[in-house]
């Protein structure tokens, strides 16, 4: 099957920055898309930011020119740098990856998600 592992969350505070990882593993054929998501407390998911597999970012109107997407093929990961951390980006950060399986099925995958809390 396939594995999802996200790692980088944690404490910082406001003005610092972060990296998250999120590597897959298993029976993986392809990877299309990578994205980034996080909820808040008493909020809808929403997403943050994707890279397709030709490279091509796209961010959330709140992120822009702080975040920064990349994938690393050969690793199956993905990356966020998040940089001039705000309060407001308190969340729990998911990972969802759009793989095709060596079995020939595609499907959405979820990262567990990690904290990443902003202090003022």
């Amino acid at each position: 099957q396939v594995q999802l592992v996200e790692s980088g969350g944690g404490l910082v505070q406001a003005g610092g920055s972060l990296r998250l990882s999120c590597a897959a593993s298993g029976s993986i054929f392809s990877i299309n898309a990578m994205n980034w998501y996080r909820q808040a407390p008493g909020k809808q998911r929403e997403l943050v930011a994707s890279i397709t597999s030709g490279g091509s970012t796209n961010y959330a109107d709140s992120v822009k020119g702080r975040f920064t997407i990349s994938r690393d093929n050969a690793k199956n990961t993905v990356y966020l740098q998040m940089s001039s951390l705000k309060p407001e980006d308190t969340a729990v950060y998911y990972c969802k990856l759009d793989l095709r399986l060596r079995n020939g099925v595609s499907a959405g995958y979820w990262g567990q998600g990690t904290q990443v809390t902003v202090s003022s």
